[in-house]
């Protein structure tokens, strides 16, 4: 497989070159990067969806995140960066019909299992209300641990420090059931197996989710609102 390469930028956004993606976060450059935060509504109640990272990722293994996101490899475009929905969540829906809700520019740090990072992003962020279950979603395993639904109020709540925990249901995709010799078995972690969706529900903190800084969080949340109905 060929390293991925991602388009660099200064402070002002300006392009400067390409560079490959562990160099990206080892050397701090700026890059871009898409979002999109997935609305449902319930009645008079509007919910908002996040996903859970799977441990083995290079940054911020674990935690809760937005519900689809991705960096822009060299070249492309925000248009095609919305293929992160089709390929973390099975959603296969237009760039046109995202709500375009902010561009957040984000400096994270960290380090994962001895590896330091410095994450530099300039991103972009979108909106979609899409009225469909949790279990009809097509989580990417490689990527995406579980996908969790909450009120919007109260994720909002959570974030304004209002309260300190919220209780969500979500989705955890496990491997079909299949004889440990069979022909055909595949990787767990793979995306090319069959999964089931199990339902779980957890308490979780404004801690456990990626610390995108709690602006970000309260713009983004107010502004998917917003979004029109599905």
């Amino acid at each position: 497989m060929t390293p991925e390469r991602f388009d660099i930028y200064d402070d002002k956004q300006q392009w400067i070159g390409t560079s490959l993606r562990s160099e990206v976060h080892a050397k701090g450059y700026w890059h871009r990067s898409f979002h999109c935060w997935i609305v449902r509504d319930e009645g008079e109640q509007r919910l908002v969806l996040f996903q859970r990272r799977r441990d083995i990722k290079d940054t911020f293994p674990g935690c809760y995140d937005i519900t689809a996101a991705g960096h822009l490899t060299a070249g492309e475009q925000l248009q095609d960066a919305s293929r992160e929905l089709e390929e973390e969540l099975g959603v296969n829906a237009p760039f046109e019909a995202l709500t375009y809700l902010l561009t957040a520019t984000q400096q994270l740090q960290g380090e994962v299992r001895g590896v330091p990072f410095v994450d530099r992003e300039f991103s972009a962020v979108y909106g979609l209300c899409l009225n469909q279950p949790l279990e009809a979603y097509v989580l990417q395993p490689s990527e995406v641990d579980s996908l969790y639904e909450v009120p919007l109020d109260d994720l909002l709540a959570l974030f304004r420090s209002e309260i300190d925990v919220i209780q969500a249901t979500g989705v955890q995709t496990q491997p079909l059931t299949s004889p440990p010799h069979s022909i055909g078995h595949k990787d767990p972690l793979s995306d090319h197996v069959a999964y089931e969706p199990e339902r779980i529900v957890r308490e979780i903190r404004a801690t456990e989710f990626v610390p995108h800084g709690t602006a970000y969080y309260t713009d983004v949340l107010e502004a998917l609102y917003h979004v029109p109905k599905d």
